[in-house]
This record gives structure tokens, sequence and C-alpha cells, in this order.
């Protein structure tokens, strides 16, 4: 048998070097099968701990699996919290896999063909000074190295939200959508529920893998929809890359019970409202927030316009441009304290007619339900309003614009001019919230406003137009209590035009003349003018002179209108210009309540009048009618010359009129 050492020689190979090569050899294979991968642990948690500037942590094993594509996974890995986090990490995962391409190393590029995520975690939160706990240290930077990654896919992963200050806690499990057929990695899925400023919360929401993020020559597909309450939003739409939260814009659809509902959301003051629906769309440009072009319902009401906001100083300033073509003027009702209408064809939410019911039956009908002055405080706002019809059953109002600002709690209504009955009101408004209570002043002038369709059941059959001026100041938290504490002037004149005279025979009782009517054709009666004029002090409006002059009627007037009663309590005296053969014409007694007037002779001189009748009966049956004969002392009232008068005092145009 030839030994070892003789076919060594024979092939030339030389024992020392052999000897060597074998232990080195046979060493790795050792090492090979000997190393443990865990050994690794340790330098990798100090380089990433020093980079992130958190404690950074492998609890489980660390696995590689080597190959052209080398598969590293590592179990129970973490990622330390603030210090000040109620959470001891900011991220957990139960297991993480790392997909590495060798073989383009060798060029200098990083290729990542998969990441696995194993029930990952995220804590998201912020103190109360505002402070996020992901805000990690500014050393990290990105490797300038090319990387390309190849598919993301995530397990039951959970995020959670917490905002202690603005009374936010919400819960978000993701979930990857399996790879689709184009070998693009899958959307990613997340569905949360909790709290978000206090109001119940639900969020579902469907994106492009976050490794799209990475690609700046696509665009970022995404589409969320959240609710809050009775508030529900829907955004969606692509965003360009790289993606910059300070510059989007996607499409937005909102929809609720009450536009004030988003107050608590977005900390901003937004008014009441009936039911919504807008859509538009929703981005921002540094410190401006727009929703521009956006279109839909609020009541019964359409609307379309453009909003931005500028944010970045004391208080959000939002601008505004409001356009609708048809106006419901119940659904403005809200801005005033009281709901909007309720009836068939109404749109308001529960609280809304809940309040509505309420109204009905309560004695009062001003609107007392006060304003928020933290809210009118809150915000800087111009907001114009144009709306070309307006369908009112109580008004017969036409058109509407008017021109809103809002400045440090300083409310102006300028430019207010409202298309009433062939005519207009203009003027302006202002409510001072600086103050508590509000300070609020009024300024409006009425001209040529038609009496047909002013009051269409006296049946006027021409033109009667009225003009007018009021002047108001007033004290209070709510209208009611601002026109209970109101000073000021009220004033208004109408001029020439014809009115049924059977409404003016019945106002005055005229037995004879109504029933002659009833059976017969009524006629119209020229009116000459009519006036009025009210001092308003501490509520109570107080009749200075009240005329309406007709060619068959005088009606004049006096008493007073409590605006802090809500009482009325005016007296009519009629004073004909015929003879009727059956009258009963007597002072007649305008009372009651804003919400239940009534309007009945004084019984005073009626008694007087039905007394002397009866006597006279008993002494001759004929002379009875003696006691009902009126001879028609009445005159034609000095109208031009008691409005000129009254015009020195109050500057209403006669013309206007």
């Amino acid at each position: 048998m030839t030994g070892i050492p003789q076919v060594l020689r024979r092939w030339r190979v030389r024992p020392l070097p052999v000897a060597v090569g074998t232990l080195v050899l046979g060493g790795l294979l050792a090492l090979a099968v000997a190393f443990e991968w865990n050994w690794l642990r340790s330098p990798i948690e100090r380089q990433l701990s020093e980079r992130t500037g958190r404690r950074f942590v492998i609890d489980g094993d660390l696995d590689v699996d080597p190959g052209w594509v080398t598969r590293l996974s590592a179990g129970q890995v973490s990622l330390g919290n603030a210090p000040w986090a109620a959470s001891p990490h900011l991220a957990h995962a139960e297991r993480v896999q790392l997909d590495i391409a060798l073989w383009p190393l060798l060029s200098g590029r990083w290729t990542i063909p998969r990441i696995e995520l194993e029930r990952p975690v995220l804590n998201l939160e912020r103190n109360a000074r505002g402070e996020p706990n992901w805000r990690l240290r500014s050393a990290i930077r990105s490797e300038r190295r090319p990387v390309s990654f190849g598919e993301l896919v995530v397990k039951e992963g959970v995020v959670r939200l917490n905002e202690a200050k603005l009374g936010t806690e919400i819960l978000i499990s993701v979930a990857t959508e399996p790879r689709p057929a184009d070998g693009e990695s899958g959307p990613i899925l997340a569905n949360g529920t909790g709290r978000y400023r206090n109001g119940h919360f639900k969020l579902s929401a469907r994106a492009d893998s976050p490794l799209r993020l990475l690609d700046s020559e696509r665009a970022y597909r995404v589409e969320a929809r959240a609710q809050s309450g009775a508030t529900r939003a829907r955004v969606h739409g692509s965003l360009p890359l790289p993606l910059d939260p300070a510059v989007f814009e996607l499409q937005a659809e909102f929809a609720g019970e009450d536009l004030a509902d988003l107050y608590p959301l977005l900390g901003l003051a937004v008014p009441e409202s009936p039911p919504y629906e807008l859509r538009g769309w929703i981005g921002r440009k540094g410190h401006v927030i727009h929703y521009r072009d956006f279109k839909g319902r609020i009541g019964d009401s359409d609307l379309r316009g453009d909003l931005h906001v500028v944010t970045g100083g004391a208080r959000p300033y939002a601008r505004a441009e409001l356009v609708s073509t048809h106006l419901d003027f119940d659904d403005l009702a809200v801005l005033v304290g009281a709901p909007p209408a309720t009836g068939k064809g109404g749109t308001a939410n529960d609280r809304q007619q809940a309040e509505a019911r309420r109204r009905a039956r309560a004695p009062r009908v001003l609107p007392s339900r006060p304003y928020d002055l933290r809210k009118l405080r809150s915000i800087d706002a111009s907001v114009q309003l144009r709306a070309s019809d307006v369908d009112s059953q109580r008004l017969p109002i036409d058109s509407l614009h008017a021109h809103l600002t809002l400045d440090s709690g300083l409310l102006r209504i300028r430019s207010l001019d409202v298309g009433m009955a062939g005519g207009s009101v203009r003027g302006s408004i202002t409510l001072d919230a600086r103050r508590n209570p509000i300070e609020a002043a009024a300024e409006l002038r009425a001209s040529g406003v038609e009496l047909p369709r002013l009051l269409p059941r006296l049946k006027a059959t021409s033109v009667g137009r009225i003009g007018g001026k009021a002047t108001i100041e007033g004290r209070g938290n709510s209208v009611a209590q601002m026109l209970a504490t109101a000073d000021g002037d009220v004033a208004a004149v109408m001029g020439t035009g014809e009115v049924s005279n059977l409404m003016l025979e019945l106002a005055g009782l005229d037995i004879a003349e109504s029933l002659k009517f009833l059976l017969g054709r009524d006629r119209s009666v020229q009116l000459r003018c009519a006036y009025a004029d009210f001092d308003l002090e501490d509520g109570v409006a107080r009749a200075r002179s009240m005329a309406f002059d007709t060619s068959d009627t005088v009606i004049l007037g006096k008493g007073t209108l409590s605006l802090r009663d809500e009482e009325l309590d005016l007296v009519l005296r009629p004073r004909p210009k015929d003879v009727s053969p059956v009258s009963l014409r007597g002072p007649l007694q305008l009372g009651g309540t804003f919400k239940n007037p009534s309007l009945r002779p004084q019984p005073g001189p009626l008694l007087a009048r039905a007394a002397l009748a009866a006597v006279l009966y008993a002494i001759a049956p004929p002379a009875a009618l003696l006691a009902l004969i009126e001879t028609g002392p009445g005159e034609d009232v000095g109208c031009r010359n008691a409005v000129e008068s009254n015009t020195r005092r109050h500057p209403t145009s006669v013309d206007d009129a």
C-alpha cells in the first residue's frame, strides 16, 4: 500500500500549505456550523440606538438565510419611546423580515425585494406642549446610495394615536392587500375607531404602498372615509411625489347634521346650520388651507363657492365667497339663535326639531339662545353671500347680499341689501363680542317696498310703496336680550295706493257697509298715505304718531310695543268719512302678545253706544238707529305735512314711498 506521503510527493503537494489550508477550511466549516447569528444583535442594537437617539432592542432570535437573495429575520424588535410618553415603545414588531439582493451590492446598489412586518405596533403621541414622540434624533440622514424596494407586507398591524390635549385616542388596524398581478407592492388598508376631540370617531382608508412614496416619478393614490358623530367626510385623489404635507389637494366630500359640529373637529368657529352635503377640492399651500369650487346643499338651500383659511397667526383668518341660486330664508334662522322651519318640506336635524317643538310651546317668539362668545373671538373672517332667489314663507324677500367681517370678536354685516316686495332694505348690523354682554347696533333703511306684496291680506289692488328707517342699539348675548334693552327710533311712511274697502269696514265694525260688500261686490278705496313713528327706549317702542288715511276712513293710532315683554298695547281709532246707518265704529284694541296678538273693539265705547241704543229703543223703536248713525266727522289727515314733519326728525324720503 502506498503511503500518503508518497502520494503527496507524486502530486507535488507540499505538506505544510496543505495542512494550513486544511485547518483554515476546517475552521471555516466549523465556524459556519457553530456560528450563532445572535452574536450580531448587540452591534446592530448599538448602531441603531445611536442613529435614532432611542433604545433599539432585538429580544428575539436573529436569523440569516444566506443566498444571492439573503433573508434577515429578527424577532421581538422594538424602538424606545420619548421619556414622557405613556407607552415604553414607539414601535414594536413580533418579527421583521428583510430580503437583500447581494449581486447589486457589487455595483453599489441596494435592492430589497421584500420587507415583511408581523404584528407591528406604532404608538403615536403628543404631549401637553404639542411635542410629538415620533421626532427622532436630527442626525439621522438617508443614505445617498440608490435603494430600490420591491414589496412591503404588513400582517395584523396596529397604529395607536393618542393626543390627550385634544381628547383624541384612536386605534387603527393596518394590513396590506396581496401583491397585484403587475408585481408592485399591494395597497395598504386601515380601519380605525376611537375618540377624536372627545367625539366618537371611525376611519377607513386605502392607499398605495408606502414604498410608492420613494418613487418621485409617480403619484400616490389615497382614499379615506371618516366619521365623527353625525359628521362624515371622504377624501380621495392622487398626491404628487415627493410627498409634501404643506402642499397638496384632494377631492373632499363633507356631510353632517350641523356645520357647527366641525368646530370641535377642526378648531374653526363654523356657524350653525341645518343638515348639509358639500363636495369640492380641499388642499393646502403653506399656511393657507382651501376648500375651493365646492357646491352642495345646506338645509333646503343650494350653495357654492370658495373658502380659504389662513393659519399661523394669532387667530385663523377665513375668507369665503358664497353664492346661492335658491336660498331658503329659514335656513338662516340659526344665525340668530332660532331653528329652521321643521314643517312639511323643511330640513332640520333632531336637535333643531326638538328646539322648534319647545319654541312652539313657549309663550315668547324672539330667539333667546345665547351666542358663543368664545367662538366669535376665536377667528377672523370676511364672508360674502349672494342669493339671487330667496324663498321665504313669512316675508316677500326676493334676493339677498351681505358682506360679513369678524375681527377680534367685532362682527359687522356691511353692504346688507335685501330685495323685498319689489323694493329693498339696506343697512348694517354690528355685534361687538369683545364685550360681555354683546353690544349690538343696527341701521336699516327700506325703500320702494310694495304694499300688495308686503300685506297681501289687505287686498291692495295697486302699488302703495313703503319707505322707512330704523336705528337701534341694545345689549345682550341673545337676540331677545338685545331687543329687550334696545334704544332707538323706528319710522315708516307709505305713499298712495288702493286697498279693499271691506277690510276697512270690518276693521271699523261698520255692519251695514260690511254686509253690503259681503253680499255684493267689494270696491277699492284710494289710500292717500300712512305713516308710523316710534320712539324705542329700554325695549319699549312708543308711538309718537300713527295714521292710515284713505278716501273712506282715517285710522289713528297710539300705544306701545314692548320688545322686552313681547306684548302689544296699541289703540286704533277709525274715523269714517261717510255716513252709515248701522255703525259700531269705535276704538280698536291691538293687544295680546307677539305670539298671540288680538284685535278687538274697546269694550267701554261700544257698551256706552249699545246702552244709548237700548234707551232710545225703549222710547221709540225708530229712534234706536240714531245712536248708531255717524255723520263722518273724520277728515283727511294732512299726510304730507305730517310726513314732512316726521322726516325732519327722522330722514325717511317720501319719494322712496
